[in-house]
């Protein structure tokens, strides 16, 4: 199902019909909305780098509403956040989970809904069988990914490694006044409008 919508718009050629998406662009917002994967993180990547040369110093929203997906994909995007000269705020409308919750807490301000949430938790498994020599290796690739997906998030939060990889063995979930008080968000928002957050 296409949940897009298109708009319509006067230019000095008439009515012209646009996709919300495309007005969102032209405003600095974009969005990660559902699943983590190649796609949709190389469209958003475009997006990115097309924002930060249209101005290098403004500000990019990038609003969060995603259950996660893949580690590669997810950290991929979070390196482009990093090395691109404009500020990414991040935004999150609904539930920022796995990868979902590293791009969001990366972000340069952080805000949530009232109602979303946040969850953290180790990278899984998402191959099995095979050699005892192919096992150790996964589990050994594995182990390190969950260093670093918990090193990105401790940088993020200002807390201790270990305080992250107790949090993340289990799905740990944080509604929205818990994410700021443990470092996983900034601000509280109620209206999208307002330029100033509300502080926990």
């Amino acid at each position: 199902m296409n949940y897009g919508a298109n708009i319509i718009k006067e230019t000095s050629n008439g009515y012209d019909l646009i996709r919300i998406q495309d007005d969102m662009l032209t405003h600095r917002e974009i969005e990660l909305v559902g699943e983590i994967d190649d796609q949709a993180v190389n469209a958003l990547i475009r997006e990115l780098r097309y924002l930060e040369r249209q101005d290098p110093d403004a500000e990019i929203v990038m609003y969060i509403n995603s259950p996660g997906g893949g580690v590669d994909s997810g950290l991929a995007l979070y390196d482009t956040m990093q090395a691109i000269s404009c500020p990414v705020r991040t935004v999150c409308v609904g539930l920022a989970a796995s990868m979902a919750a590293l791009i969001f807490v990366s972000g340069a301000n952080r805000d949530m809904l009232p109602h979303s949430r946040v969850m953290i938790h180790d990278p899984l498994i998402v191959q099995t069988g095979g050699s005892a020599l192919k096992l150790k290796a996964v589990s050994d690739d594995l182990m390190e990914t969950r260093r670093i997906v918990a090193e990105v998030i401790a940088q993020h939060t200002g807390r201790s490694l270990d305080d992250i990889l107790a949090k993340t063995a289990t799905d740990s979930y944080f509604r929205a006044e818990d994410a700021v008080k443990f470092g996983l968000a900034d601000h509280i928002i109620t209206s999208f409008a307002r330029k100033e957050a509300e502080n926990v």
